[in-house]
Formats: C-alpha cells, structure tokens, sequence
C-alpha cells in the first residue's frame, strides 16, 4: 500500500522567515531579507524578528513577479529535484529531507554556473576569504 502524499509541512514561525540560519551564522547588522508582499511579512511578529536581528525588510514591487525571480527559480529547482519525485508518510520525513537537500546538497554539493560553477558554501567561502585578503 502506497502511503498517502503528504502537503509540505508549515515550518514553526522562526523557520517560515528563515531566521534559523540567520540565527545560527549571525551574520552583522543591515543584511536585507526580500520578500514578496505577503501578509506574513506585514505582520508584527515578523517586523519584530527582523528588527532583532538587525536585519532590513525589502519587499518586492506590488505586481513585479520579476523582484523575486532568483527565489521563485530555487522553489522551481526544490521541486523539480526532490519533492515531484517523493512521497512523504509523514511531515517529519518531509521536512527532514527538504531540509537535507537545502543543508547538505544544495548549499554544498550542487555547483552553478552563475556561481563559478562552485557549490553555494564554496562561492561564500571564495568571497570571505577575498574580502579578509583585501
């Protein structure tokens, strides 16, 4: 018997805003975090995490699909790489690889051409070492 697919879960409000990675590299204050006009980003929750972690709130022009094309593509990537290919028993299991196909893969493994054709941790890596050389 085939398990029922399962909807990719609600992730707990700091990981809904991405603030766990924030949270764990503690990168300096003015780091900009864009999104779209969501109402979740309005909210006073989410200006309050932004403001404590000295982060910028940008938002994308209202009817310009085009202001988040870069997250809008790795969304089309996630899906096409791993969740059309799954099904899910529990949203244990899908947040548990979704979140090793971002941790480990993506960010690691899969390299890119806008990139260098180095991996997302090897550019970032590439760019501090070249900022503290300078």
């Amino acid at each position: 018997m085939r398990s029922t697919p399962v909807v990719v879960p609600t992730p707990s409000f700091d990981d809904r805003f991405g603030f766990r990675a924030v949270s764990l590299r503690r990168p300096p204050p003015g780091l900009i975090q864009h999104t779209d006009r969501g109402s979740q980003y309005c909210s006073h929750e989410y200006r309050a995490l932004v403001a404590q972690f000295g982060m910028l709130a940008s938002m994308s022009r209202r009817g310009n699909c085009f202001d988040n094309a870069p997250i809008e593509s790795f969304w089309g990537t996630l899906k096409n790489e791993l969740i059309y290919h799954r099904l899910y028993a529990t949203r244990a299991q899908a947040r548990y690889e979704i979140a090793e196909y971002i941790d480990m893969f993506y960010n690691r493994q899969r390299r890119q051409a806008r990139l260098g054709y180095l991996s997302p941790a090897a550019f970032r890596q590439q760019y501090f070492q070249q900022k503290t050389a300078a």
